[in-house]
């Protein structure tokens, strides 16, 4: 599936781009407005990077936290280290990886939503700015001959950008 996109200054420029397509014969079904009082960009699927770090992040810590755990334990056990000495010798283990199974999920929190937030989206957050600024995006989704058709009738319209994507 391709997809193209064009960001337009304002509403008329997009329902005029809308119009133009339309009379081009283009199936209206796979052209999209989305800006104020058309289609979110929630509703179009543009990936919310927020989310998508809170995703990485959760399955990091699948992983980290239980390794975290063993890893504090080992490290406690090699160590022999008596840093609670109310906690007694096991105690001291399970405290440990305790500890390790902190710092695992801490690291899932800044390793994976760091992450998440710069590599997830995409072009997500550029086009979800734009929205949020009062721009207007027109989205066409189809074969790869559709969107050259449409890349070629947008460009009349001088967006303030044009980008084409693939998805596989």
């Amino acid at each position: 599936m391709n997809y193209l996109i064009a960001v337009l200054s304002d509403r008329i420029a997009a329902e005029s781009a809308y119009c133009a397509l339309e009379k081009e014969g283009l199936p209206m079904k796979q052209v999209s407005i989305l800006g104020r009082g058309y289609k979110t960009a929630d509703e179009f699927g543009l990936i919310d990077p927020t989310q998508e770090a809170k995703k990485q992040a959760k399955l990091m810590a699948i992983w980290l936290v239980p390794f975290g755990f063993f890893a504090g334990a080992t490290f406690s056990l090699i160590t022999d280290l008596k840093t609670f000495e109310f906690a007694g010798e096991i105690g001291n283990h399970l405290i440990g990886g305790l500890l390790g199974a902190i710092s695992g999920a801490m690291g899932s929190v800044v390793v994976g939503g760091s992450g998440g937030m710069a590599f997830g989206s995409g072009d997500a957050l550029p086009y979800r700015n734009r929205l949020e600024a009062g721009k207007y995006l027109v989205a066409v989704k189809g074969s790869e001959d559709l969107t050259k058709q449409a890349a070629g009738i947008l460009q009349q319209f001088e967006p303030e950008n044009i980008q084409g994507y693939t998805q596989t």
